[in-house]
């Protein structure tokens, strides 16, 4: 399956589109009736509702009642439609005051907004950011995000890496979680109905004894969580363990006594 990636377009046409910079030439013929936002605004509806393939170029003129080629005069493609659409969701994130509060504290905070930010827009999470839309949307999130990890002892650097570091853990969750939405809704099953489905016959062809921690572990893991995997319960876990790691990290740079607790 094709990846759709961030910055896929022309670059110099992206960041005028992104900061809204007037095209060098002066534009013949009828005055535009629509803006950048209001194209952008329907695209990430059909995003929202329908996934990332929704929101071709035809599907949006007609969202805005529009013939196609005039929405070209807007947004030369997809390519760049796409950036503009993360940089609006970006530039839209609440962003919570985490001033004063201990370092640990305000991680979490960023690792909420961007496990919201993926759960009202599950598309965002699929998108491969390699190339981040550098738009004022994004810097915004960028400059609020890493005043969290003011007063840590970080070098710039480390500073970026662990703000990547966090960011990388919430995207995969999202993505995770997406998939067992997928799952429920394609299967029209939750899983205790899945997995009594397969019951009988697992019972009749798994040999416990061949697999003994597989069966012992497994069996204590869907028992506790209801199913094999449980998102809330994953997410919960691995945000601990990833501060837990950003910990000795900070410790090491002589910024751990700011907050110690989650």
């Amino acid at each position: 399956m094709p990846v759709e990636r961030s910055s896929a377009g022309d670059p110099a046409r992206t960041l005028e589109l992104l900061w809204r910079v007037p095209a060098d030439a002066p534009r013949r013929g009828p005055r535009q009736r629509l803006s950048i936002d209001a194209v952008v605004d329907v695209a990430i509806g059909l995003a929202d509702a329908e996934g990332l393939e929704a929101p071709t170029m035809r599907r949006v003129a007609q969202g805005l009642g529009v013939a196609p080629m005039t929405l070209y005069t807007y947004v030369p493609g997809k390519a760049e439609l796409l950036d503009l659409m993360l940089d609006a969701v970006y530039a839209r994130m609440p962003r919570t005051d985490t001033s004063g509060r201990p370092w640990r504290e305000r991680l979490t905070a960023v690792a909420e907004e961007n496990r919201a930010l993926f759960e009202a827009h599950p598309w965002a999470a699929s998108v491969a950011t390699g190339r981040p839309p550098l738009g004022p949307g994004l810097m915004a999130k960028y400059e609020h995000e890493l005043s969290a990890l003011e007063g840590c002892g970080l070098d710039d650097v480390e500073r970026d890496d662990a703000l990547t570091y966090l960011l990388d853990f919430v995207r995969a969750h999202a993505r995770s979680a997406a998939e067992a939405r997928d799952a429920r809704r394609d299967s029209a099953m939750d899983d205790a109905q899945w997995w009594a489905a397969g019951a009988p016959l697992l019972a009749q062809v798994l040999d416990p004894a061949a697999y003994p921690t597989a069966t012992r572990v497994g069996t204590a893991a869907g028992t506790a969580h209801g199913s094999a995997h449980n998102p809330e319960h994953a997410y919960t876990f691995g945000l601990a363990r990833a501060l837990d790691g950003l910990a000795a990290l900070v410790e090491r740079r002589g910024g751990g006594s700011a907050g110690s607790l989650l």
